[in-house]
């Protein structure tokens, strides 16, 4: 379980094919400002909002491994460039963002990213599937990024970055055409089941 908070920016560094029969690659990842003392072997770690499993750790890179059902839901592994790292959560840490699984619901398209003041306006099209989870001033995650969305129309909607988001996570060098993995609220995939189940669905 992850909060959202991105704590560095890393790269990927390296796409290596795993001999395993299954076409999963390795990604050697350069971790940044990520501390990674405290991460062992088997641990997890979300990368643009992907929970990915530590198999290999050296110097102040880390290994993982993704499986061809990740690449085919996801985006922003499957080339070297900047990936939004968090380790995951303690049940003693603060959830400054909200409560994210690290599985991705989807993958969206930023239709524009405008500059306003210090600020940006990034408004996103999800994929239709998700448009009913998506709620004004809701919580959702892209690229591992908690946000609010300000403003819904149908399966688009807006989200404000602040300086300090710009600064923090690689949100900033999104543009028109770029794709994100999106991951609804937990609350609202819950809330969605206890519904069926008291219309009698199961």
């Amino acid at each position: 379980m992850f909060s959202g908070i991105i704590a560095a920016v890393g790269q990927i560094t390296r796409i290596t094919p795993r001999d395993d029969g299954a076409a999963t690659i390795r990604l050697t990842i350069d971790a940044g400002g990520l501390g990674l003392d405290d991460v062992s072997l088997g641990d997890s770690i979300a990368c643009n909002g992907v929970c990915l499993t530590v198999v290999d750790k050296h110097d102040h890179q880390f290994c993982v491994d993704v499986s061809p059902e990740s690449l085919a839901c996801t985006v922003g592994l499957e080339a070297p460039g900047a990936v939004n790292l968090e380790k995951a959560l303690r049940l003693a840490d603060r959830l400054g963002g909200h409560l994210v699984s690290g599985h991705v619901d989807g993958v969206g398209e930023v239709l524009r990213s405008d500059p306003l003041g210090d600020n940006r306006l990034l408004e996103i099209r999800a994929p239709a599937a998700l448009a009913r989870y998506i709620a004004r001033k809701g919580s959702i995650t892209v690229d591992g990024v908690s946000l609010t969305s300000n403003t819904v129309d149908g399966a688009d909607f807006t989200i404000n970055l602040i300086p300090h988001t710009l600064q923090a996570t690689s949100l900033g060098r999104l543009q028109a055409g770029s794709r994100v993995n999106l991951e609804i609220d937990l609350l609202a995939r819950y809330c969605e089941r206890l519904l069926a189940f008291s219309d009698g669905v199961k």
